[in-house]
């Protein structure tokens, strides 16, 4: 699984359907609607449920204990400026379901020997033809009927397949007592029906802005590609179960992305960016703000063009507060989703480590998906209900060092019979426990000043020439089976080399941070006072999901750089136009 931020949302398109990540703050206006659609769904869906589960059998076979209906409405407006011309500008609208059957019981049901059908198998192997997961965009409750009706049966089936695979393996392997977990929790029933949330998006305005953003870089030839995207969207989610749940959610999600890339004089390539997220369109930042961001993002690249490459390098280093937000969303957070805790592929780092110190004791780690802002920055990670229809809830992961839970879905793990409302998923995907806002809290915390002079004083009691500072990442992955070492790697984007005897301190690239996750995260001896915030996209098993990282800067007795890979292709041949334009 990966941490997929800043790039992220440049490179997929406006196409992608996406996952939202703030609901509307209470009190927010509620337009007139002539009749709520959202209810018309909801009353459809209720009625299919209740059929399939009065009367969905195949004779000589098990009932459904549980079925579970979601329908995902999205609405996306997206802008594309580049070199001071609008290149894309579209919206588009989505309506997916999300079918859950399940043949057995909470304590052992389907899921347990559940696969991903293949798109096409032969009469005796399974389904020659699989129902369409699209939901009707207009209020039509027989449309919406018969494609429920669809989807019911073919799950209903899969599912009784998959029971039955799990039996038979039952035969010839027993389940260790010691491993052993029932296959889904009891939860109870949620109703909650959200107001409708405004979803203005002035598109003229947007354009403009967009276009007078990409304008600048006309200024700087030496960066040969850049782009200024602009998203909105809006997630309308109806969803039921047989356990009486009626939820309907809006969740919306505006931002700005700034990209750019050029290429240094040994030809690696090098990009920068600026993101800015809110949860209303008038909660982006102004103009005069967006300019200025991107203007620092300008500098930065160039500076880079011209910086020196840095040889491998282990010792101390700073991480800056976003910089060890995604230390800990990669070395801690993955390890302690819940799945992982039980499935043999896994390394599972953590099982079996409750209640034992896993980080230096002054540190603690919560994940709290009901936080929809830190000190005035929007949360990515925000949510009321997550994808199991479960209320968001914070989570303390790891009290003063020491691990006290997990994140977790309605797959249990081993002494946590609960859901905490983390089983989360991109669009219709199965959910599964991932991250939301997580926020690592210190008790060794130092002014930033401070902290730097310990940097440089553990530098020269380690013999080192200079020590280093990460301000900035682009974004990082981890790998946690067993198919595998258990290590994680970083990508800085600006990385600064201190001198040890004058304090200088020089723009330097072409490294990558390694490690493996415990042994790194345990070389953290102190924090700064202040924190700050990292907003982006994790991607993983149920889809690339927003997520949050709250973090303090952080000082790493000891830290592994390896040489990035080296690029040697050219920079364009002929100067760009713009360059070429500025010429007297």
């Amino acid at each position: 699984m990966s941490l997929r931020l800043r790039l992220l949302l440049l490179i997929l398109g406006l196409a992608l359907a996406p996952s939202a990540a703030h609901a509307a703050e209470a009190g927010t206006p509620t337009p007139v609607v002539k009749a709520d659609v959202r209810r018309i769904a909801l009353d459809a869906m209720k009625a299919e449920l209740a059929r399939s589960m009065a009367k969905l059998r195949l004779e000589g076979y098990d009932a459904p204990y549980f079925i579970s209906y979601q329908l995902k409405d999205t609405q996306s407006h997206g802008i594309v400026a580049r070199y001071g011309a609008i290149f894309d500008e579209r919206s588009q609208r989505e309506a997916r379901l999300a079918v859950d059957v399940r043949v057995g019981s909470y304590e052992l049901d389907s899921s347990e020997g559940e696969a991903d059908l293949p798109f096409f198998l032969g009469a005796d192997q399974g389904p020659t033809w699989l129902a369409r997961d699209e939901a009707p965009h207009t209020p039509d409750p027989e449309a919406l009927h018969n494609a429920l009706w669809l989807l019911t049966d073919e799950k209903y089936k899969g599912a009784l397949s998959s029971f039955l695979k799990r039996k038979a393996q039952g035969v010839y392997a027993a389940d260790s007592e010691e491993e052993k977990t029932v296959s889904f929790t009891r939860e109870e029933p949620v109703r909650f029906i959200q107001e409708p949330v405004p979803f203005p998006f002035d598109a003229a305005a947007w354009s403009e802005r967009a276009r007078q953003l990409s304008v600048i870089f006309r200024d700087h030839p030496e960066i040969f590609d850049s782009e200024v995207r602009v998203t909105a969207d809006k997630v309308i989610r109806v969803q039921t179960n047989s356990e009486g749940t009626e939820l309907i959610t809006e969740e919306t999600l505006y931002a700005v992305h700034v990209q750019a890339v050029a290429r240094a004089t040994d030809g690696q390539l090098l990009d920068n960016s600026r993101d800015f997220y809110a949860a209303t369109e008038a909660g982006l930042p102004s103009p005069e703000e967006m300019e200025r961001e991107t203007r620092a993002m300008i500098a930065e690249l160039l500076a880079l063009r011209v910086a020196p490459v840095i040889d491998p390098y282990t010792g101390p280093a700073i991480l800056a507060p976003e910089a060890t937000g995604v230390l800990f969303h990669e070395t801690v957070g993955h390890r302690l989703e819940g799945e992982r805790q039980s499935d043999d592929n896994e390394g599972r780092t953590f099982k079996g480590q409750v209640g034992k110190r896993v980080l230096p004791s002054f540190l603690s780690v919560v994940d709290d998906p009901t936080e929809c802002a830190f000190e005035g920055r929007p949360l990515n990670g925000h949510y009321r209900y997550d994808d199991e229809a479960v209320p968001a809830q914070k989570v303390t992961l790891i009290e003063d060092g020491v691990l006290r839970n997990f994140l977790l879905s309605r797959k249990p793990v081993k002494g946590f019979d609960r859901s905490n409302g983390h089983g989360r998923a991109q669009g219709n995907r199965r959910p599964t426990a991932r991250m939301a806002n997580l926020f690592v809290h210190s008790k060794r915390s130092l002014p930033y000043e401070e902290l730097r002079a310990r940097l440089i004083e553990e530098a020269k009691k380690q013999g080192k020439p200079y020590a280093l500072i990460i301000r900035d990442m682009t974004g990082g992955n981890t790998n946690t089976s067993t198919y595998g070492y258990q290590a994680f790697k970083g990508v800085p984007r600006l990385v600064y080399r201190v001198d040890v005897e004058t304090g200088a301190e020089e723009l330097v690239r072409g490294v990558e941070i390694v490690g493996t996750p415990l042994t790194s995260i345990n070389k953290i001896v102190a924090t700064s006072d202040e924190y700050g915030v990292f907003n982006g996209f994790c991607g993983a098993e149920s889809g690339y999901v927003p997520v949050s990282a709250i973090a303090p800067a952080a000082l790493i007795t000891e830290l592994e750089l390896q040489r990035t890979v080296k690029a040697n292709e050219r920079s364009p041949i002929l100067p760009g136009p713009w360059a070429r334009a500025k010429k007297p």
